[in-house]
């Protein structure tokens, strides 16, 4: 029995379309959790896409998943602890445990912030990240 799975993307330009999350509360446009799709279970994925001035609007911070973001497409912020950092297609920022986080696209750019999202850490992966703390209330850094 082979060991892999396959799920599919489809372009950049649909992934608007998709409505996804974790939990209800965090459900959104723009949103697809990849590994609901698929069979590993170590590596979790997500696909995201916001349009212009569109942001997640509240702090979150993992206890113990990493996670790895690369940007597509998009100009945007992302706010990592007490620093702001941009980001655009090409940008990958790798974010430890503990660190807070929180991201937007900006209201200026030219098309939506595309990204994919990384995670590892627990074994098996959890389908709803249980490390995950939101911190809503928190100023945003922007």
């Amino acid at each position: 029995m082979s060991s892999f799975s396959v799920a599919q993307l489809g372009p950049l330009s649909s992934w608007i379309d998709y409505v996804g999350g974790f939990r209800p509360e965090t459900t959104r446009p723009g949103r697809r959790v990849v590994d609901h799709e698929t069979t590993g279970d170590v590596i979790g994925l997500t696909a995201n896409s916001y349009a212009p001035g569109e942001q997640v609007g509240y702090w979150h911070v993992h206890s113990v998943l990493e996670e790895v973001y690369v940007f597509l497409e998009g100009e945007g912020q992302m706010g990592l602890d007490s620093e702001v950092v941009d980001v655009s297609a090409g940008t990958v920022v790798q974010v430890g445990p503990g660190v807070m986080r929180t991201w937007r696209c900006l209201p200026e750019s030219p098309t939506n912030l595309k990204w994919i999202c990384i995670r590892a850490g627990q074994t098996p992966l959890p389908a709803i990240p249980d490390d995950a703390e939101p911190l809503r209330g928190l100023k945003l850094p922007w």
